[in-house]
């Protein structure tokens, strides 16, 4: 059963004026109080009410097969119908003063995260962050109909990654490549190699010496833990302005502690991170490219591995590792990986290793698009 999402007061009034009685219709954040004696007049079956002002003589025009939940009184919206983007979720933050960002609106939602409990027992605090959550699968699912999934790529690796490092550089390039060939990249959108993933898709259609000035002026700091590290990323942003490409940043606050890549122009941000882990490698079904990173990394491979193995999605997708020294001799996992398809323990995977850009391109490119 589909649902149409009414979340404009001019939606609201349209949909009002062309029926009498309205039927499977979801209506989020909506005050029907300005339109109370339109919407009196009319009859609801089978509609959801998600945080909407109802008054009396519109709520006795809602049959018993409709559904009503308040709003919760919470520093965040429960029931947005779209993704956060990098300005609202930055929202008070001036990059000419780094300590603005302790005052921004994911400051203060994380802040409020924290004075909660990150596992309250707390019911009205749980069902708020859940209603939330939910919000953003289905945000994030609007906005992917858009893309072929086969075309989704993710790219996983260690948030301690420095802007100063090659893999920084390298990851970037990488992801830059790929989204000018019309894939969409996906990442954890926090720091590291999840920043570098964006910043590549942010400078696709550009040339790679704009890239590595950007970079440049990245490198001021270094490290997500430097005070500037953010208004860097707004100052390269400013000076490099783009509306044509996109990417999908999947940040938790749960690791609220690192801050989310403003480079990422959709960031679906969950209070529950195994629903936000799980989403990454459910929803990247063209391939995922695992860059050097250490126990996030290693349980999102063999995450990967499984779903992999079981065809859960009806097919496997490529498991592409960036960095042949690091894979096989500083954390040997792609040879063990190998020796389990050969035992039979594990089944379709499609692994390569390769340690530039154009050879991971050219696996991810060759992976089926029918």
């Amino acid at each position: 059963m589909t649902y149409i999402e009414i979340d404009t007061p001019d939606r609201l009034t349209i949909l009002l004026q062309q029926t009498l009685h309205v039927s499977q219709h979801v209506f989020l954040n909506l005050d029907f109080t300005p339109l109370s004696d339109l919407a009196a007049i009319r009859t609801f079956s089978d509609c959801i009410f998600l945080g909407c002002e109802l008054p009396d003589k519109v709520s006795r025009q809602l049959d018993e097969s409709c559904m009503v939940l308040p709003d919760i009184r919470v520093p965040y919206d429960i029931y947005r119908s779209t993704l956060y983007s990098p300005m609202e979720l930055y929202a008070g933050f001036d990059p000419a003063d780094p300590a603005t960002m302790a005052e921004c609106f994911d400051t203060r939602v994380y802040k409020h995260y924290l004075k909660q409990g990150k596992t309250t027992r707390n019911i009205r605090i749980t069902l708020a962050r859940s209603l939330h959550d939910h919000s953003i699968s289905d945000a994030m699912h609007d906005f992917l109909t858009a893309f072929d999934e086969r075309r989704l790529v993710g790219i996983m690796g260690g948030h301690g990654l420095l802007r100063t490092e090659e893999a920084f550089r390298k990851v970037a390039r990488i992801s830059k490549q790929l989204t000018e060939r019309g894939y969409l990249m996906i990442s954890g959108g926090g720091p590291g190699a999840m920043e570098a993933t964006h910043l590549g898709a942010w400078f696709a259609g550009r040339d790679n010496d704009e890239l590595d000035k950007a970079i440049k002026v990245l490198c001021e700091a270094p490290s997500f833990r430097d005070e500037r590290w953010l208004s860097t990323a707004f100052e390269v942003m400013a000076q490099w302005p783009q509306q044509q490409f996109v990417s999908l940043g999947v940040p938790t606050w749960l690791y609220g502690h690192e801050p989310a890549t403003p480079f990422a122009t959709h960031i679906a941000k969950y209070f529950e991170n195994s629903i936000r882990e799980d989403g990454i490698l459910t929803i990247a079904k063209g391939g995922i490219i695992f860059s050097p990173g250490s126990a996030g990394t290693l349980q999102e491979i063999f995450q990967d591995a499984v779903q992999n193995h079981y065809l859960s999605f009806g097919y496997a997708s490529p498991m592409v590792f960036l960095d042949s020294d690091y894979w096989t001799r500083q954390i040997p996992i792609y040879p063990l990986l190998c020796d389990l398809m050969e035992k039979g323990r594990y089944k379709n995977l499609l692994l390569s290793l390769a340690d530039n850009e154009e050879e991971i391109v050219a696996q991810i490119e060759a992976f089926p698009k029918e």
